[in-house]
C-alpha cells in the first residue's frame, strides 16, 4: 500500500500489521493497551464528531496534550478530513499561548489535563476566535472530548460517504500541521508542514531504522515537538508498538517492563543515563569498581570498524559480559537503538554506548525539514562517530561560501504561516533553506554540524569563539549541567555555570562541607576552587582563545518552566543575558556585583 498522507500509515496497519497493543500507556499502574482496529475506530469517531461539529478542511485546532494514545487518535482523526493539528507545549508563557491561538486562527483548544487546562485558560477567555475547549481527562467546567467521539458514533452512519470522500480528496501537499517553534529568541514562528513533508521524511528514513516490525518503540519526547512526532510515525510506519512512559522520572522503570527495541532522546536525556551509571559504578568497591570504570574507559576509546585491533576486541568482548550487558539490562534488554537529536550529542557517549552494544543514531534536522536532515546508520561506514550522517538519499545538502548548511527537498516546511517574509528569509529563490547552522560535507556525504552561524562569536583578538562546541565539552564534566559560553568582543571567552546540583551536593557530602542552600553553596571557597580546578584541566583540550577564563556559578537550576533553557533543552542566551547581567558584566570586571537584573535571589 502507498503511503502518501499520514494517516495512510494507519490504514496500512490495518491491512498488514495488525496487533493488540498498536498503542500503549501506563495509567494507574497498569499498562493499558489499544489494538490496531481501536487505535482506526478512535481516530474514525474523531473525525466524525468534527465533521458533525461543523468542521472543515483548513480549521485549525490547538492541542496541548501529553504522550498518551489520544494524541495519535485526535491527530489522525484531524488529518483525515483536513483539520490542521496545531500542538504545543505545555510549558509556555501567557503571552506565548495568546499569540498561539490568535496567530493560528484556531477554532478550538483540547487539553489532556486540569493542569493544562489552568496553563492555557487565561490566554483562551482572551481570544476572541476559540469559540470551544474540551478536555481528555474529566476537568470541571470543560466539554469531555467523549463527547465528540460518541457524537461521531451517533452520525457515523450518515457521514461514511463524506469521510470516504473528504479523504480521498486530500492531497500530499495539503497542509497537515503548524508548529511553532519554541526557538530561543523572539517570538514563535508557526511552521506550515504537509502531508509531503512528513511522509518523506518518514519514507527517506524507514530503512535507516535498525527495528523490526514486531519490535516496541517508548516515547517519551514530547509528542507536539516535530522530532519525537516523526520517530512516531516513522515507528508506526515500520509496524511496532508505541509505549508511551508514564513521565520522564519514570523513564528507567517503564524501559525495564516494557523491554522496547528502541527511543528517541534528546543528548541531555542520554547525558543523564551515562550520569546516572557513571553514578552507580563509584557506589562499587574493590575489584567491581576497578573493572566498572576498566570498561567505561575501554568503550571512550572504541572505534568502528574493528580499528582497534584484535587485542582491543579480545578485551571489548569480555568487557560486556562483565559490565556492558548490565547497562543493557539497565535499558530494558533489548535495546537496538537510541535515536538522538535536538541538539549536539557529546562524541564520547556516542562512542561508549555503542561499544556496550547500545547503538546511537545520532541526526540533525529542524522544524522546518520536518525534521531529518542526515542521521547516522547503524553501522560503519555509515556511521561515523562526531557527526550526524549522512544526508537523507530524497535530500539534498550543499554548502554556502560562508560554511553555512543549506538543504533542499520535499521535506521542506510549505513556509512560516501568515508570514512571507520571514519565509523568504531562509528559503532563497532556488528553493535552498538556509539552516543557520555551519558544517562540512565528508566522504559518503556524511554531515557534521560545526556550529550555529548566529552564535559564533569574535573576540577583541579577532579570534572566533564557536560556543556549542565549547560548552558541550564542558558538560561532560559531572559537576556541569548547562553552560553558556560568552565573549563577543571581549579579550577573552568566560562563561555562567550552572552547577550539577545532585553531583555537586553528594560531592560536598564526601568532602563534609556544609551548607544552607544553593546559594550559599556556590559562595564557598571550596567549590570554587574545586570548579576552577575542572575549568583548568577541560581548558587544556581547547585552543587558547577558546579556554575559559573566568567563570561564575548561578545557585539556580535552568528549565524550560523557568525560561531559561528551550522546550528542546537548548540555552535561551537571550534570556539568560538579561537575567544575569550582573554576573556577565563582573566576569569582564565591569562591575562587582553578583545578582540578577531585577532580583538578588541568586
Amino acid at each position: 500500500m502507498k503511503i502518501e498522507r499520514t494517516f495512510d500509515i494507519v490504514d496500512r496497519l490495518v491491512k498488514e500489521f495488525r496487533r493488540e497493543d498498536a498503542l500503549a500507556v501506563k495509567r494507574n499502574g497498569k499498562w493499558e493497551k489499544f489494538s490496531t482496529l481501536q487505535y482506526k475506530e478512535f481516530a474514525d469517531n474523531f473525525s466524525y464528531g468534527l465533521l458533525a461539529s461543523g468542521f472543515k478542511k483548513g480549521d485549525k485546532i490547538v492541542t496541548i496534550i501529553n504522550n498518551r494514545p489520544e494524541w495519535n487518535f485526535v491527530d489522525v482523526g484531524m488529518a483525515q478530513i483536513g483539520v490542521v493539528h496545531v500542538p504545543i507545549y505545555a510549558n509556555l508563557g501567557e503571552t506565548e499561548y495568546e499569540h498561539i491561538l490568535t496567530h493560528s486562527d484556531a477554532k478550538m483548544v483540547m487539553v489532556s489535563s486540569a493542569e493544562f487546562y489552568q496553563k492555557i485558560k487565561s490566554a483562551f477567555e482572551k481570544s476572541g476566535n476559540v469559540k470551544m475547549m474540551y478536555s481528555i481527562d474529566p476537568v470541571e467546567g470543560l466539554k469531555s472530548w467523549t463527547e465528540l467521539l460518541e457524537l461521531g458514533k451517533q452520525n457515523a452512519g450518515k457521514l461514511k460517504d463524506e469521510l470516504d470522500k473528504t479523504k480521498k480528496s486530500i492531497r500530499a501537499e495539503d497542509l497537515i500541521s503548524i508548529i511553532y517553534t519554541s526557538g530561543t529568541t523572539g517570538v514563535p514562528k508557526g511552521v506550515m508542514l504537509s502531508h509531503r513533508n512528513f511522509v518523506s521524511n518518514v519514507e527517506g528514513s524507514i530503512n535507516i531504522l535498525p527495528v523490526p516490525p514486531e519490535g516496541k518503540f517508548l516515547s517519551f519526547l514530547p509528542l507536539c515537538h516535530v522530532f519525537e512526532r516523526m520517530v512516531n510515525y516513522l515507528v508506526q510506519r515500520r509496524g511496532c508498538a508505541v509505549y508511551y512512559a508514564e513521565s520522564i522520572e519514570t523513564i528507567g522503570d517503564n524501559l525495564r517492563e516494557v523491554s522496547p527495541d528502541g527511543f528517541a532522546a534528546v543528548p541531555r536525556v542520554i547525558e543523564k543515563l551515562y550520569d546516572k551509571l557513571i553514578m552507580k559504578g563509584k557506589e562499587l568497591t574493590g575489584i567491581k569498581k576497578s573493572l566498572f570504570f576498566w570498561a567505561v574507559n575501554l568503550g571512550l576509546k572504541y572505534e568502528l570498524n574493528r580499528a582497534n585491533g584484535a587485542w582491543y576486541e579480545a578485551r571489548r568482548s569480555l568487557a560486556d559480559k562483565l559490565i556492558y550487558k548490565k547497562w543493557c539490562e539497565a535499558l530494558g534488554g533489548n535495546i537496538k537503538v537510541i535515536v538522538s537529536g535536538g541538539a549536539a550529542l557529546q562524541e564520547r557517549l556516542a562512542r561508549v554506548f555503542t561499544a556496550a552494544g547500545i547503538i546511537i543514531q545520532e541526526g540533525y534536522g529542524l522544524t522546518e525539514t520536518s525534521p531529518v536532515i542526515a542521521v547516522n546508520h547503524s553501522d560503519y561506514p555509515l556511521m561515523k562517530f562526531g557527526t550526524v550522517g549522512p544526508v537523507l538519499d530524497n535530500v539534498e545538502v550543499k554548502i554556502a561560501e560562508d560554511g553555512e548548511i543549506l538543504m533542499r527537498g520535499p521535506s521542506l516546511m510549505m513556509g512560516y504561516y501568515k508570514d512571507p517574509e520571514k519565509t523568504a528569509e531562509v528559503i532563497d529563490k532556488d528553493g535552498w533553506f538556509h539552516t543557520g547552522d555551519i558544517g562540512e560535507l565528508h566522504e559518503h556525504n556524511i554531515l557534521k554540524i560545526t556550529d550555529r552561524k548566529k552564535e559564533i562569536f569574535k573576540l577583541s583578538t579577532g579570534k572566533y569563539v564557536a560556543p556549542q562546541v565549547v560548552e558541550n565539552i564542558f558538560k561532560e564534566s559531572a559537576f556541569i549541567e548547562q553552560i553558556m559560553v560568552v565573549g563577543e568582543k571581549e579579550k577573552y571567552a568566560a562563561a555562567l555555570i550552572c552547577p550539577a546540583f545532585e553531583f555537586l551536593h553528594n560531592w560536598c557530602a564526601r568532602h563534609n562541607i556544609t551548607f544552607n542552600d544553593n546559594k550559599d553553596l556556590i559562595e564557598i571557597p571550596e567549590v570554587i576552587e574545586r570548579y576552577q580546578r575542572e575549568i583548568d584541566e577541560i581548558n587544556k583540550r581547547l585552543g587558547r582563545h577558546e579556554q575559559i577564563k573566568k567563570f561564575e556559578l548561578v545557585a539556580h537550576e535552568w528549565t524550560p518552566e523557568t525560561g531559561e533553557l528551550s522546550p528542546t533543552l537548548k540555552v535561551k542566551r537571550r534570556f539568560l543575558k538579561e537575567k544575569y547581567m550582573k554576573k556577565l558584566d563582573k566576569l569582564y570586571g565591569y562591575t562587582d556585583g553578583s545578582g540578577l537584573v531585577e532580583t538578588d535571589e541568586d
